[in-house]
């Protein structure tokens, strides 16, 4: 059996996630004291005791994600678990390299730093909103925002079989959301994110973040990675500086990727950070492969990850079907 890792991305954010594994795991605490040190951010104060509306912020949700991941991350390893594979949602994607050893730790930390600071400070002006449409194909929901009137809107995130989401100005998601339902969407969910994320209208963000990867190293895959922008595997010869500047701007192919996870032979997805989106997706795939998905999030699903995986032990782990 092959474990493939995968992390979440904006929006799975929520007060006090992480804390029971900082408060319990010393090895937690020092990813979040060495992230403190790094960005000059106290990450776990904003996490655990702050405002939802200031962790909502990008240039805090991004960094406070990436943190709890890898913090997770650490205690895995630590127990000898390690992926054949790893993906992850957009911000997600930079625990993935990380994890890979292609990002540096310190700089990857920096990265998303600036990351999170440009995808909100240069964000056009005006009201924008995501939405996930659930029980719709790619074609019903391109036709769906092709026949929106009431501004920009467009599919960005391929997330998985029959869910996929907009990104857009608030009126035209809203206007979407009904044409959705008309055609027959199961259900439309607005997202907690804070703008008009992978598509055209955060080209500046891209750019200067373009500006700060041409400062970084970037190191060969010590683990296959899943991209995003096209849902295929890294290799070492790919300009990876340009393909994280222009993911910004560009639809998110999750569904790809984890469809190439599994046709790798991946069959344990570990999820790896808040929240349990991306195991839903893993659920909701269309495929008749057996699979084992299992979540870190607290304290308790970390135990259950180590006791059924334990020093990379997967014998013994229950298969379940799609």
């Amino acid at each position: 059996m092959k474990i493939g890792f995968l992390f979440p991305g904006q929006g799975s954010q929520s007060i006090g996630m992480g804390q029971d594994l900082y408060e319990k795991y010393e090895t937690v605490k020092k990813v979040y004291e060495k992230v403190k040190e790094i960005t000059g951010i106290d990450i776990a104060q904003i996490t655990f005791n702050g405002e939802e509306e200031i962790l909502n912020q990008t240039k805090n949700t991004q960094l406070a994600i990436l943190t709890m991941s890898l913090a997770i991350l650490a205690v895995l390893q630590e127990n000898g678990i390690q992926a054949k594979m790893s993906a992850g949602l957009s911000l997600g994607e930079y625990s993935a390299l990380i994890n890979s050893q292609a990002l540096d730790f310190e700089e990857g930390i920096k990265l998303v730093q600036k990351r999170g600071e440009y995808m909100q400070e240069l964000v056009p002006e005006g009201e924008w909103l995501m939405a996930a449409i659930m029980g719709m194909s790619e074609e019903q929901v391109q036709e769906v925002c092709q026949k929106v009137t009431k501004g920009f809107v467009v599919p960005a995130n391929f997330n998985t079989t029959g869910q996929i989401a907009i990104s857009g100005e608030k009126e035209a998601v809203e206007q979407a959301e009904i044409l959705a339902k008309d055609l027959g969407a199961k259900k439309v969910r607005v997202l907690k994110t804070a703008g008009p994320f992978h598509t055209e209208k955060l080209i500046k963000a891209s750019e200067a973040l373009r500006n700060e990867l041409e400062q970084v190293t970037i190191h060969d895959f010590k683990t296959a990675v899943v991209k995003n922008i096209d849902g295929e595997i890294y290799s070492n010869q790919d300009d990876v500086k340009d393909i994280l500047a222009k993911h910004i701007v560009s639809p998110v192919r999750f569904s790809k990727s984890l469809k190439t996870m599994l046709d790798a032979g991946i069959d344990i997805f570990i999820e790896i950070g808040p929240g349990r989106t991306l195991s839903g997706f893993v659920k909701r795939l269309d495929t008749d492969k057996e699979v084992t998905i299992l979540n870190v999030n607290n304290v308790e699903t970390l135990e259950k990850v180590l006791e059924e995986i334990g020093h990379g032990d997967v014998d013994n782990v229950p298969s379940l079907s799609n």
